[in-house]
């Protein structure tokens, strides 16, 4: 069975989040589908097999991290439209029949793939107490994205302060369904990015995610509220790091980014 490496949200290999991502020709049982996604040890490992052409999507697609399943995942999507357009398997937008409903991958011909997501809608709560101490930082202000994302967004001091977090994810836990979004203005938008994030997931064995595109359906119009434009770039600055660009379009969300294949495969299971 073929298994390919795929970093998402960037444009070079070691960069972005990398994904596992396996074309099948049904879904096996979920516990299979969890220990590969163990094996595989990756942030997610997304899993994708070909519909009927009379269903309302093209393929469906479930994503694992080593622990659980999710309800979404946007680096996963991304790696599973650039494996299915560089390979033929499919040519032009792709819709995916998943848990969060049927989401569409349009690539473009820059090489770039744009993903349509659900805007996740923001509740402004009170910073909870024991925040500031498990993050390390003094939140400004904070966010509850609902169940559709399961996430805390705080907004932070600055660009710094966000790069410099060493949080304590055990107590991170405590606070959301799946974990934190920290993120921060800009320091400088003429290096190609208006605001930075850092995601840490305990919740799903994911200490910190290396870049979130289900993070920018709440960052999104979080920041373009902020900022006045419905378009923006999010630098992720995990130490992989990589470019997310974002478009606001009421209840849908446009994540655009780029993917490169780094290991391509066999698995023996």
């Amino acid at each position: 069975m073929r298994i390919r490496i795929v970093d998402a949200f960037t444009d070079r290999p070691f960069a972005g989040n990398p994904a596992g991502v396996l074309l099948l020709d049904a879904f096996p049982e979920d516990d299979w589908l969890q220990n590969v996604a163990l094996e595989v040890n990756h942030a997610e490992t997304a899993f994708a097999h070909r519909l009927p052409g009379s269903a309302e999507a093209d393929w469906a697609l479930r994503w694992f991290t080593p622990a659980t399943e999710v309800a979404m995942c946007g680096h996963a999507t991304l790696a599973t439209a650039h494996i299915l357009h560089t390979t033929g398997t499919h040519t032009g937008p792709v819709r995916f029949a998943t848990r969060s409903g049927v989401l569409i991958a349009t690539p473009a011909d820059d090489g770039s793939i744009t993903l349509d997501f659900p805007t996740a809608p923001l509740t402004a709560v009170e910073v909870p107490d024991g925040v500031a101490e498990a993050l390390g930082a003094e939140p400004l202000t904070a966010f509850d994205t609902g169940p559709s994302v399961g996430d805390l967004v705080v907004e932070l001091a600055d660009e710094k302060t966000v790069r410099g977090l060493t949080p304590d994810h055990k107590a991170l836990a405590a606070y959301s369904t799946r974990g934190l979004i920290a993120t921060a203005r800009a320091e400088d938008p003429a290096r190609g990015y208006d605001f930075v994030s850092r995601c840490f997931f305990p919740n799903v064995g994911i200490d910190e995610d290396p870049v979130t595109g289900s993070a920018h359906t709440a960052l999104a119009p979080y920041w373009s509220e902020r900022l006045g434009r419905p378009d923006l770039t999010g630098l992720q600055a995990s130490p992989r790091s990589g470019l997310v660009r974002t478009g606001l379009r009421g209840e849908r969300t446009l994540l655009t980014g780029r993917a490169v294949t780094v290991i391509d495969g066999e698995l023996h299971a």
